[in-house]
């Protein structure tokens, strides 16, 4: 099976829960080809503030000025991403660090004026994760993308995810995030879900921020081929394995209609 999985920032900053990870990515790589992408908002925002660069977000997305662009690099495809790949060779996986920029994996145009070196992905360029795992090894991918012309563009990680999936032909793509799942109104979790359903929670409130974003990328990679997107707490115990063997855990959407 081809297997995509996204991890959030906030999961890899924290040393055991980092390595508790590598090690189940490990496993899962060993039975299925797999792609890894991760985010590090958390991380950017605290080396940006260390050097008394403020954070500017419009509509969640980070304003991305030459200055923040070069952080991006430092942090996402550097700090992030080189943590992440050398957790994941001591869990055995022979994990190989890049981004979106490289071999325009992602290639990126700039997204709006007003954001800055924000970049959305306009094409993706797979043979650089099939050469890869070809050759035994585990994408990890940094949510950097690149321009034609060699720009540098931060892109949102959950769109990064998206994109990789779709051009890989991912089967699944996995959320791991700090949230339990996708939440209605009352704070109850909706195993499951379609595309519809999702549109009705972000009009109605209940999927806002962060949720809302991460709905909307899920939703696009279920347009774009994948055939389950889930989203569920990565700090759960051995959270993608069970997952993988069909444990109701977090929220699934699925195309079509389904029971909510």
């Amino acid at each position: 099976m081809k297997l995509l999985i996204k991890l959030g920032g906030t999961l890899l900053d924290d040393a055991d829960s980092r390595e508790a990870l590598a090690a189940q990515i490990a496993a899962a790589a060993a039975a299925h080809e797999v792609v890894v992408v991760h985010g590090g908002g958390k991380q950017m925002t605290r080396f940006l503030s260390e050097r008394g660069v403020e954070s500017r977000f419009v509509n969640g997305l980070r304003v991305t000025t030459p200055e923040v662009a070069d952080a991006v690099l430092k942090v996402f495809a550097g700090t992030v991403n080189k943590t992440l790949t050398g957790a994941l060779l001591r869990a055995g996986a022979r994990a190989v660090g890049i981004c979106g920029l490289d071999g325009l994996l992602a290639e990126s145009e700039a997204l709006s004026p007003d954001l800055g070196l924000v970049g959305r992905v306009v094409r993706t360029h797979p043979e650089v994760l099939d050469c890869l795992i070809a050759g035994g090894f585990l994408p990890v991918v940094a949510c950097v993308g690149g321009g034609a012309d060699g720009t540098v563009y931060n892109v949102n990680a959950d769109q990064m995810a998206v994109a990789c999936a779709s051009g890989f032909r991912a089967e699944r793509l996995l959320f791991l995030t700090d949230v339990p799942g996708v939440m209605d109104a009352t704070q109850q979790v909706l195993p499951r879900l379609t595309p519809a359903r999702c549109d009705a929670l972000i009009a109605e409130g209940a999927a806002s921020g962060g949720m809302e974003a991460k709905l909307r990328a899920a939703c696009a990679a279920l347009a774009g081929g994948v055939g389950q997107v889930l989203i569920a707490p990565g700090a759960a115990p051995d959270v993608i394995a069970r997952l993988l063997t069909g444990e109701a855990l977090g929220s699934a959407l699925v195309p079509g209609e389904a029971p909510v």
